[in-house]
């Protein structure tokens, strides 16, 4: 067992484990901390005593749900390693830690091979350049094969996948690995916790020598120094392959292989030997860039340049409000102020803390290439820059993908409404990828997010940490109505007599369908447009007749839901002299009118269906009107009252009016 007392920047790795579901990310991790003595007892995903699922649903399900991280050395090397979640729910979570990851381990299943988010968290890498290596976990169970699952990797990824071991032996009889690179064997015995190095078996020395051939000329295919020693010795020393091998896994163009059990404690040493060997330092990639005032700028991973540092997880503890930061430049001190890039304004740091897991260490200070946790920032969200206040830098966020599925939500006792819209801000706070908003018509609570387990988790992590009793259920849908067919010459009269001047409006409306600029189609939204000549409607009453029109397409006459996707043209009119006033006559004629337009001849029914209505047949949504009887929807912001008011056939014969989801 090797370890390391301090880290200078060069023997830094930052880095994340990847994989689909059950594949053994976590494993792998635990087996990280025991192997470099981090921790003294290996945990059990099945019995729930792992350092990185320490949240009690990840333990209660038995799969990463938030992403952890944790720190280790080994052979000089500190190794900062988050630990990322493989449900397809949680891919968010995998986003923002790539954003500040240097490189990544991919485990792979030696039975299933590429899994369907094994593919996706590699694309997701490809997107933000993140060196990889890979490790094929499981080589002891049934069925498992390690070429098969390197053929998926290189007909599913596309990589060049470049294997550096052999395993010694199958399945349960699965006890090490062939060094490749050089040429020796490495076994763990039953229970054991040392590896034990040896020459390579009898039984396996034609087979290693092959596989190290095969693995001399794809490397010689790509990196052009081997090209030159194998050409001139036919042959590569142990030296070229392993400095070819990091330039290969630097630049994307190969994948070094490894392969093992996590669950038995095999395979892991060689594992870490290729992360410090092979993945780069803070130090080998490149500078990160930012803007400010609209100009790019780069900062170098140094401790004696001004700050610059990314917030990727915002996480609400017992002991305060903990924002988690990759420092890509400068030297942050326990009480010194820094700037929010985005909003300019000034934090200060409280604390800084070395992360693990749910434990944390308490640091003086952290410098470029540090993964830590401070204590203090109030306004800081996952995306935030914190930058030196003398030089500003605004880093790219990472992307937040939309949510795809919703539920509705509400507390059981109307006195813990509060309570809950607390409990959703800080949920949303912590987690981007879910949405909560209040729905503008049908009023009800509405969490969105990436995946049924995702809301799932999500409310129960209400019910748990907040101590809320919520209802959750399926939200109600808002609808919309719309014109199938439209009206010409729709007649209206206004005629209302009750002392005084009285008042009189007489408009003539086209009702037609709203379609799309290009033609494609309906659109939705109301269009009004005026063609009137000769004043016979003064054009100070036109904007009455467009408000009357609107207030008409409040209600639909299926359900009651907005009219949408409808165009008014108001073609002619007429008013008395004498009686023109203002255009509040004018408002309830259109209002009346349109009612006319988008109305039904009976009651609607249970089932949605077509309805035809007759011009001359009714006002509004009955006979009442024409007898003088109020407007059926004061209560919607239309006009009321008794009126004389007359509605005559339109040329155009009939509107049909049908539902569509909003």
């Amino acid at each position: 067992m090797r370890n390391n007392i301090d880290n200078p920047l060069t023997a830094v790795r930052n880095l994340g484990i990847l994989a689909h579901v059950d594949a053994g990310k976590t494993t792998v991790t635990e087996r990280f901390l025991y192997v470099t003595g981090t921790t003294h007892k290996r945990g059990e995903v099945h019995d729930g005593t792992t350092v990185t699922d320490f949240d009690p649903q990840e333990r209660d399900r038995g799969i990463t749900i938030f992403a952890a991280a944790v720190s280790c050395d080994w052979d000089g090397h500190r190794i900062n390693l988050i630990d990322t979640p493989g449900h397809v729910d949680f891919a968010d979570e995998v986003e923002r830690s790539l954003r500040v990851l240097d490189g990544a381990i991919a485990v792979f299943d030696a039975v299933a091979g590429v899994e369907p988010q094994s593919e996706s968290v590699w694309r997701q890498a490809d997107r933000h350049g993140v060196p990889r290596i890979a490790f094929v976990n499981k080589l002891d169970r049934a069925g498992a094969d390690l070429d098969a699952a390197v053929e998926s990797i290189r007909e599913r990824l596309h990589p060049a996948p470049l294997v550096v071991q052999l395993p010694i032996g199958a399945e349960d009889g699965f006890t090490g690995v062939v060094d490749l690179l050089r040429m020796r064997a490495l076994v763990w015995a039953d229970g054991g916790d040392v590896v034990e190095e040896g020459p390579v078996p009898d039984a396996l020395r034609d087979e290693a020598q092959r596989r190290r051939r095969r693995l001399e000329e794809a490397v010689a295919e790509l990196h052009p120094v081997a090209l030159d020693e194998f050409c001139a010795e036919s042959t590569l020393s142990a030296d070229t392959l392993t400095s070819a091998l990091r330039d290969l896994t630097h630049t994307g163009e190969g994948v070094v292989v490894l392969c093992g059990s996590a669950y038995r404690n095999r395979g892991i040493e060689p594992l870490l030997d290729a992360v410090v060997a092979y993945l780069p330092s803070p130090l080998d990639v490149p500078a990160v860039r930012g803007t400010h005032d609209g100009a790019e700028q780069e900062r170098a991973a140094d401790a004696q340049v001004p700050l610059a540092a990314l917030a990727f997880k915002v996480s609400a503890t017992a002991t305060g409000r903990l924002t988690y930061l990759r420092l890509y430049s400068g030297t942050m001190r326990k009480g010194d102020t820094v700037q929010d890039a985005g909003t300019r304004r000034t934090e200060r740091i409280g604390r800084i803390l070395r992360v693990q897991a749910d434990r944390h260490a308490e640091l003086d200070r952290a410098v470029a290439g540090d993964i830590v946790a401070v204590i203090g920032l109030k306004s800081a969200r996952a995306g935030t820059t914190l930058c030196a206040p003398a030089a500003p830098l605004l880093l790219e966020p990472p992307s937040v993908a939309d949510p795809v599925v919703s539920v509705a939500v509400e507390a059981r006792r109307s006195t813990d409404t509060d309570r809950l819209a607390t409990a959703l801000a800080r949920l949303v706070e912590e987690d981007p990828s879910l949405v909560a908003r209040t729905d503008p018509e049908t009023g009800q609570t509405v969490l969105s997010g990436m995946g049924e387990l995702h809301l799932e988790v999500a409310v129960e992590k209400i019910r748990q940490t907040y101590c809320l009793e919520v209802a959750v259920g399926r939200p109600r849908v808002a609808y919309r109505e719309t014109v199938v067919r439209g009206v010409s010459g729709l007649v209206f009269r206004h005629v209302k007599q009750d002392g005084g001047a009285g008042q009189f409006a007489h408009v003539v409306l086209d009702v037609e369908p709203l379609e799309e600029a290009d033609g494609g189609g309906s659109a939705t939204g109301f269009a009004f447009r005026s063609t009137v000549v000769g004043g016979r409607v003064p054009q100070e009453f036109v904007r009455a007749v467009e408000a009357g029109c609107r207030d008409a397409l409040v209600e639909g006459p299926l359900g009651g839901h907005p009219v949408t996707g409808v165009s008014v043209t108001l073609t002619d009119g007429h008013a008395l002299q004498g009686l023109l006033g203002d255009g509040v006559p004018y408002g309830w004629a259109a209002c009346a009118a349109g009612g006319d337009a988008r109305g039904c001849d009976g009651p609607v029914g249970a089932r949605r269906r077509r309805h035809r209505h007759r011009a001359g047949g009714c006002c509004g949504r009955g006979t009442r009107r024409s007898r003088g009887a109020a407007w059926p929807g004061d209560g919607l912001g239309r006009p009321g009252g008794v009126g004389g008011d007359h509605c005559h056939r339109a040329a155009g014969g009939a509107v049909r009016v049908r539902d569509e989801v909003a």
